[in-house]
């Protein structure tokens, strides 16, 4: 069976996590961060080891990995009735983070929309990722020279899997304006889906 899946899409500051939050949190959505899924692992466990090391560079944690977490995640999530694959509509942040990875998960995911989160300004991804260092304890995000090598690693790896889903399935969000303003942006897109 696949998941029903929209996947948030876009640079390191874009905003991909907060609104993919913010509409799991819309009965029938469920949200998975996979930056989040990493974050909670026990650094001390062999997968964990592997994300600090890689993330604390601002690379990327390799594909295997990656995927197996994903879907040990999803079928925990699963099994403890948090979500319910024949009602829910998949809310996908962090993955996938390159062709390959989309390719690994195409068989898992029923991609309905990839909500293209894009900011004009380099200044707002580098404050916004600054800021959520401070708040959310992220050190990741908190040097200037991992940002620019986060965002460089976006741009080369990243992007591309835009169009392995094609333009029918992928919206354009500028997220430039207030969080209001971008959700709503955002929510136009889903009642449209419904």
């Amino acid at each position: 069976m696949k998941y029903r899946t929209i996947l948030m899409f876009g640079a390191p500051g874009s905003g991909k996590g907060t609104h993919g939050r913010i509409l799991g949190t819309v009965p029938g959505f469920f949200h998975c961060s996979c930056g989040e899924v990493f974050r909670n692992l026990n650094p001390e466990t062999p997968l964990g080891k592997i994300f600090v090391e890689y993330s604390s560079r601002g690379q990327l944690v390799p594909d295997q990995p990656t995927i197996e977490l994903w879907q040990q995640y999803v079928h925990g999530l699963t099994a403890s009735g948090r979500f319910n694959p024949k009602s829910d509509t998949l809310v996908l942040d962090g993955i996938p983070r390159n062709l390959h990875q989309a390719e690994m998960l195409d068989d898992f995911l029923d991609v309905i929309a990839v909500f293209n989160m894009c900011s004009g300004s380099f200044k707002n991804l580098v404050a916004r990722l600054q800021r959520r260092a401070l708040k959310d304890n992220r050190l990741d995000d908190a040097s200037l020279e991992v940002i620019r090598a986060r965002l460089k690693t976006y741009e080369a790896e990243t992007r591309p899997v835009l169009n392995f889903y094609g333009p029918k399935v992928v919206y354009r969000i500028n997220t430039d304006g207030t969080p209001p303003q971008t959700f709503l942006k955002v929510l136009r897109h889903v009642v449209k889906l419904a």
